[in-house]
């Protein structure tokens, strides 16, 4: 039996200041810093096997912080554009009540929880879906079931569209789904139903 530990990044500074953050590599909060240590501390007594993060800061960090905590010793770690977070194009370093009164509450919106609609210049959850799906698929899923333990740390929309996957979410269902920062979601690998079952939160 195996275990697939997917962990969005704690808040980042720009979450703090509410900010469309997409590409840009930022570093995490005071507060993001505590969630990605608590995590650590729920986690403590597992061994992962290997680690998967995004390749910006933010989830690196994480990651980092959660193995620190868990005193965990040093294991394979592997950066993937692929489980980036969302690109928001025009959107990108706009506050979001500032986003709001220049286009419109509603399409703003549309942009944040549509499934396929694309913000200027930027990706709809439908196109990270498409590049993180198949390097879940390709890359991930088969270290779990060759019986491997593994983290993965990324972002809100990257993990999302992860989460539709394993759990057969339709597009209306994953547009509300809320992942919180530094909150771990832990699935087990059921060899008998040949796929990941949803664990117990850890206390």
């Amino acid at each position: 039996m195996s275990d697939l530990v997917l962990i969005r990044h704690g808040q980042s500074v720009w979450n703090l200041e509410n900010l469309f953050t997409g590409w840009v590599d930022v570093g995490l909060s005071e507060q993001g810093e505590d969630e990605a240590k608590k995590a650590g501390a729920m986690l403590r007594g597992r061994r992962f096997d290997v680690v998967f993060t995004s390749m910006l800061k933010r989830a690196v960090d994480t990651a980092d912080m959660i193995l620190a905590e868990m005193g965990h010793p040093p294991v394979e770690t592997i950066r993937a554009w692929e489980i980036n977070e969302r690109y928001y194009g025009r959107l990108t370093g706009m506050n979001k009540d500032g986003a709001r009164r220049e286009f419109g509450e509603d399409q703003v919106h549309v942009w944040r929880r549509s499934y396929d609609v694309c913000p200027p210049g930027g990706e709809s959850l439908a196109d990270t879906a498409a590049r993180s799906i198949p390097y879940f698929q390709e890359r991930i899923l088969p270290r779990v079931q060759a019986g491997e333990d593994v983290l993965v740390s990324a972002h809100g929309n990257s993990l999302r569209s992860i989460v539709m996957e394993i759990d057969g979410l339709s597009r209306d269902e994953v547009v509300r789904l809320e992942l919180a920062t530094g909150d771990p979601r832990i699935y087990t690998w059921d060899d008998a139903a040949g796929r990941l079952v949803r664990a117990a939160e850890p206390e």
